[in-house]
């Protein structure tokens, strides 16, 4: 099937003076001096939560002393190629190390309601025809993606070798033998000849660096380390049916939340959440995977469809390429090949880029409006529309986010003006004069 253009606002529908004004205001109330530093890392009494595997129970072993060829730190998508183009190159003598229970990094880590993959899953899994495995649609879910990172690591058998809750603590090279010498927090000593840093940066969730986070009472945990218990359902069934009664605050409105948000909104008492910069959020359409579509598919293909990706949504098209994705993420040059194929290819880069900015104004727009035909409030909808340039933040797409604003029990809270949550009490968030502060939080 042939990707179309996407209807969108024509150029003399978009006011893009107005419009750069607009994005500046709206940049200087979100903007973060502080960057990075916003952020904090579990310490003190939310050390042991965040640090702790919730999902596998550690099991004692022996420490190693050993020299090997090659130490591979991480299990992540990294870690596992590395092992898994470790053994095809002949090498055998190495370990991945991570602290985690299993492979699969992120996907190991994040269990939350509604995790799936947020791009095109046939190009972001990789070896799916080295590997005969097809996901069961396009965006598929969390679970069926560290499903497969462990089938990987079992063909390969990075498994036999492979040392999981296992931390490093410190690595330094030794020129008398020509080794790193790497220790961990399970008293091993190991000496490689190469060390191959897979380790990610997504392994310990970073939390807000709000004044006051100690102080609450209430029950809290990262999206990174889900709490079901709690919630009630599973990984594999989120009905969280246990919050029924309970009136829940999620911070941030990113990626994560754009999935996790509709779940809370279905069967918490209350849900309130609290945005500083919304995100922008286009329907996902997610259909499961057509037969017919692969049997069609020749040799070679997910490498064909990973280099389409490429050039639509970072580089550009040129004459005749097809957009193989057809998604928010190539959307602004899937509109360009359709308008240029139809009025002649710019002659030069430079009126090629400004006809592109022209693209993403308008793109931008159809998105705003896409806010304002799903949700009802008013002061909600316009909330929640996202007011800078396409690639500025994630582009995410759900089918179910912004509906779910429109639920008696769902209230936005817009954090901009105050650049975020002002501080945590043992009751709750203070958010202004916001009626959030005035009652205990569960």
């Amino acid at each position: 099937m042939k990707c179309k253009a996407t209807n969108v606002p024509s150029a003399n529908q978009v006011d893009i003076p107005a419009l750069k004004e607009k994005y500046r205001q709206e940049r200087e109330l979100r903007v973060r001096p502080e960057g990075q530093k916003q952020y904090v890392r579990p310490v003190d009494d939310f050390s042991e939560s965040y640090e702790v595997d919730p999902h596998t129970p550690l099991q004692s072993r022996a420490s190693i002393h050993e020299e090997i060829d090659a130490l591979v730190l991480g299990g992540g998508w990294s870690g596992l190629l590395a092992g898994v183009n470790l053994k095809k190159a002949g090498v055998t003598d190495f370990r991945n190390i991570d602290h985690a229970g299993d492979f699969g990094g992120v996907w190991y880590w994040n269990r939350y309601p509604g995790v799936q993959c947020d791009n095109d899953a046939y190009c972001y899994l990789p070896m799916l025809e080295e590997m005969d495995y097809m996901p069961s649609k396009k965006y598929t879910d969390g679970y069926d993606i560290y499903d497969y990172m462990r089938s990987i690591a079992d063909r390969f058998g990075l498994y036999e070798k492979a040392l999981f809750h296992t931390m490093v603590t410190g690595m330094k090279w030794d020129q008398s033998i020509k080794r790193w010498r790497v220790t961990t927090n399970r008293g091993d000593e190991i000496l490689a000849r190469f060390v191959v840093m897979a380790n990610g940066l997504l392994n310990i969730p970073k939390l807000p660096g709000i004044a006051g986070i100690h102080e609450f009472k209430g029950r809290m945990f990262h999206t990174a380390r889900w709490d079901y218990e709690f919630t009630g359902g599973s990984y594999r069934n989120p009905q969280l049916d246990k919050l029924a009664d309970k009136r829940v605050a999620i911070i941030g409105t990113g990626a994560t939340a754009i999935q996790a948000v509709p779940y809370l909104g279905r069967y918490a008492k209350q849900l309130y959440v609290l945005q500083r910069t919304p995100s922008t959020v286009d329907e996902r359409k997610n259909l499961p995977t057509d037969p017919a579509w692969v049997k069609s598919l020749k040799p070679g293909w997910q490498q064909a469809r990973k280099a389409n990706f490429q050039k639509a949504a970072i580089d550009t098209f040129t004459p005749g390429d097809p957009d193989l994705i057809c998604d928010i993420w190539t959307e602004v040059n899937r509109n360009l090949v359709a308008e240029f194929d139809a009025s002649g290819w710019p002659t030069s880069p430079e009126t090629f880029m400004a006809q592109r900015e022209v693209m993403d104004y308008r793109v931008m727009e159809r998105l705003r409006q896409r806010v304002d035909s799903i949700v009802k409030d008013k002061k909600t909808a316009e909330g929640l529309k996202p007011w800078y340039r396409f690639l500025c933040k994630r582009p995410c797409s759900n089918d179910d986010y912004y509906s779910t604003f429109n639920l008696p029990n769902v209230q936005l809270i817009d954090v901009s003006k105050t650049q975020g949550v002002e501080r945590m009490t043992e009751y709750g968030l203070r958010v202004g004069n916001d009626s959030l502060n005035k009652q205990p939080q569960d």
